[in-house]
């Protein structure tokens, strides 16, 4: 068994004004999966494929008040494609963000509801991405959240250093997962967080099972309205194993 990763979770106190914004951001379309859940993926996107990895955004009326441990950075393709996303990017609601990175040639920016991002400037290794480059997240060992969620899902491991690993679909598409060595530790709840899901056939609850066995935990949280399994990574990201598919 294994499971894949086939989406971002992000909550927002306006879900639609924010899948407005990271639809235009990335030229993607947007669906609408009810109330409160604005959905987003490539246009003629038939889920899963691996060449992309799609948005929930999701209401939820608590403010963002910590840097947020996981977050996108957007690929280009030239000095001057950065210089006109991030232009256009401004044009959307976006904001420029310091998250004390210093001198660096990547643009920190934040979308409407103040989520961090980064606009990377041009880089080989993600040539033939898409819009988003990577899904990154902060942690304090690279290293053993590499080891998790390598044994987690079939996804292959690329670099893996002390300060920073990264991994692809089997396939070579798509956006890299990337893990990021970060001085700061969790606090709270993570208000975007990683969806993954087995494969069809695969057993939920034995899945769910395996994950604990590689070092998931189960979050202290109300999970008794929801139809998927909630579990943390070994430094507590919360993670949802959604159904088959």
């Amino acid at each position: 068994m294994a499971t894949r990763l086939v989406q971002i979770n992000m909550k927002a106190r306006d879900d639609s004004a924010l899948g407005r914004f990271w639809a235009e951001a990335l030229g993607w379309g947007v669906d609408s999966e009810g109330p409160g859940v604005t959905h987003l993926e490539p246009v003629g996107f038939e889920c899963p494929d691996p060449a992309a990895v799609c948005i929930d955004i999701v209401a939820h009326p608590e403010p963002k008040t910590v840097k947020n441990r996981v977050h996108l950075d957007l690929a280009t393709t030239s000095p001057a494609h950065q210089a006109e996303l991030v232009a256009r990017l401004k044009a959307l609601g976006a904001t420029l963000a310091d998250v004390g990175q210093g001198d660096v040639p990547w643009t920190v920016m934040a979308d409407p509801e103040g989520n961090e991002f980064c606009v990377l400037e041009p880089r080989p290794v993600y040539r033939g991405a898409g819009p988003v480059a990577a899904v990154v997240v902060d942690c304090t060992d690279p290293r053993e959240m590499a080891r998790f969620w390598d044994a987690a899902m079939d996804w292959t491991l690329h670099d893996v250093t002390d300060p920073h690993a990264r991994m692809r679909s089997a396939e070579e598409v798509g956006p890299y997962l990337e893990f990021v060595r970060t001085p700061d530790t969790k606090t709270v709840w993570n208000r975007v967080h990683l969806d993954v899901r087995p494969y069809p056939g695969d057993d939920p609850a034995a899945e769910a099972a395996r994950l604990r066995a590689l070092g998931a935990t189960d979050p202290d949280i109300d999970r008794s309205a929801v139809p998927w399994t909630v579990l943390a990574d070994p430094e507590g990201n919360e993670f949802c194993l959604l159904a088959p598919r």
